[in-house]
């Protein structure tokens, strides 16, 4: 934590204001660059800025305000961590739990027809892609592998991901207000970004990171940064005014962005390149630790090669920026979608799946709320329920007269299934919309003990999806020379950033139907509503 305090100290003796050099009209913003370095906590950004002085990170921070206190919404998983920095909202509003979760009023792939009773999972990541002989994603959709509804009008189609959303996103208000927009990111399931529309970014670049039965970026960390590189890329070519490959564009966009996978995935792996896959590889990180050394965010030489080519990436679009002549008047937000848990190696505890360790109870076979859990965890299709599980464990029942039941037996097995808290009923209430009503709210959510993680997988270390403080606390910093350098500590939320981009390119942060709804704010500190 030593190095966290440098950081407060160093930023604080620059400045006693968290505001514009100037007024709120001081930036004069014409572009909004929103990157997502996916795992970046809070400490990361504290320990990087503090040991690497001259780095991207550094720059943003001396004439920006770095929120140490900034937290993704519940639950912090890709898909509502994304959602919260486009959206403003949580998945009360967004309705989107995971990327891969459950719905009861929709049907598997192969029924056509959309016939008999709804209820099937919804899969959005890399499994839906259309993949060529080889195994190797074309980096688009095949609509015969989403899950079917039924529209308005009763016809029987695919769930494309933005379509599954619930409300609208940044990318569809700036282009409403005549704005030019682009994304990028790690698979074509990031259709997602769109809207429910479907055609809020105009510039949409998603290279698949994994690919089913073949090559797995992430299974290195120079594979995983080769990959990040064809992102970045397109954003300096988007910076430049073109479409990401190059092509004649209308100009440098209204909003933009991408996602790191690099920290995230020097988090996860418990041996760097451990199948040997990335031929890229030079040898020097094979087969070594990854994830962080120490409980205080020392990271192993997996993960500094992760934080170090992501900063050098940075480094080379805010220079792109200069070239241009657009840094003044770019916004540049640096973030995260979700942090990763545990931090503390030490912690790591991997028992098993959710559903199995109840299914091992002495009454796990024969308890009928057990069976209920142990049947949806054992469902690959239709309407019996589903378990999703990471660092959390998320349950539909097929039966939600259970839910009660479902709740008293988890919480008296707490122990021997490694449970913090059980949330359903008035608990749940407090935080989601109603199960009993809302189609996609599981009926009960488990946050386990910190550093447990529910699967037997020998090839990660950390997780994200849960309600930990290492999933939740991330790194933000909102940069622009017009600002004056500075710290805040006070607890904020990622889901301000979509307001305050879009107050930033001076359009009402009411569009977006989440702020409307969440009644998110602004962040504080930069001039806005007065603050």
């Amino acid at each position: 934590m030593k190095n966290a305090k440098g950081l407060l100290g160093i930023l604080v003796l620059l400045t006693c204001s968290l505001a514009f050099a100037g007024d709120s009209g001081g930036m004069n913003v014409r572009h909004v660059l929103l990157i997502s370095v996916d795992g970046l906590h809070a400490l990361d950004v504290a320990n990087y800025v503090q040991s690497h002085p001259n780095s991207a990170m550094a720059q943003l921070a001396s004439h920006g305000v770095t929120y140490t206190g900034a937290n993704t919404p519940q639950n912090s998983d890709s898909f509502p961590g994304l959602l919260a920095l486009v959206t403003g909202g949580s998945p009360a509003t967004t309705g989107l739990f995971y990327d891969v979760s459950y719905d009861r009023t929709i049907f598997a792939p192969t029924n056509k027809t959309c016939s008999g009773q709804g209820g099937n999972m919804m899969v959005f990541d890399e499994s839906i892609d259309v993949y060529n002989s080889q195994n190797v994603s074309l980096n688009i959709i095949d609509p015969g592998k989403l899950p079917r509804y039924r529209d308005q009008s009763g016809n029987c189609l695919p769930l494309y991901p933005h379509a599954a959303l619930r409300t609208n996103t940044i990318f569809e208000v700036v282009k409403a207000a005549g704005g030019h927009t682009a994304w990028e990111d790690k698979h074509p399931a990031y259709d997602l970004v769109n809207g429910p529309s479907g055609t809020g970014v105009d510039d949409l670049y998603t290279p698949e990171i994994t690919n089913v039965n073949g090559l797995d970026n992430t299974h290195s960390v120079v594979c995983t940064v080769l990959n990040d590189q064809l992102k970045v890329q397109g954003i300096i070519n988007e910076i430049k005014g073109l479409t990401h490959d190059g092509k004649p564009g209308p100009g440098v966009p209204a909003v933009f962005g991408m996602n790191f996978q690099a920290v995230s995935v020097g988090q996860k792996l418990v041996t760097d390149n451990f199948d040997a896959s990335c031929t890229a590889d030079n040898g020097s990180l094979n087969g070594q630790p990854g994830g962080y050394v120490d409980g205080a965010g020392t990271p192993s030489a997996v993960l500094q090669y992760g934080l170090d080519q992501t900063d050098a990436a940075l480094a080379s679009m805010i220079q792109a920026l200069k070239d241009q002549g657009t840094y003044n008047s770019t916004l540049f937000i640096v973030t995260s979608k979700h942090g990763q848990s545990p931090i503390n190696p030490v912690k790591a505890n991997k028992p098993g799946h959710f559903a199995d360790l109840v299914a091992a109870l002495p009454d796990g076979g024969t308890n009928p709320a057990a069976k209920a859990i142990v049947s949806a965890g054992a469902c690959a299709s239709g309407p019996c329920g589903f378990v999703n599980d990471d660092d959390i464990g998320l349950v539909w029942l097929e039966d939600q007269t259970l839910d009660a039941q479902a709740q008293s037996y988890l919480n008296t097995n707490a122990i021997p299934l490694f449970i913090d808290e059980v949330m359903a009923g008035n608990e749940l209430l407090l935080r989601f919309n109603d199960p009993l009503k809302d189609s996609r709210t599981p009926d009960v959510i488990v946050r386990p003990n910190y550093g447990t993680i529910y699967t037997t997988s020998s090839s990660k270390n950390a997780e994200h999806g849960g309600f930990g403080y290492s999933d939740t606390n991330v790194g933000l910093i909102v940069s622009n020379p017009a600002l004056h350098a500075g710290v805040l500590q006070t607890p904020v939320a990622t889901s301000q950033v979509a307001p305050t981009i879009l107050r930033a390119l001076g359009i009402r942060p009411e569009n977006l139907n989440s702020v409307r709804v969440e009644k998110t704010r602004t962040l504080p500190g930069l001039g806005f509503d007065g603050q």
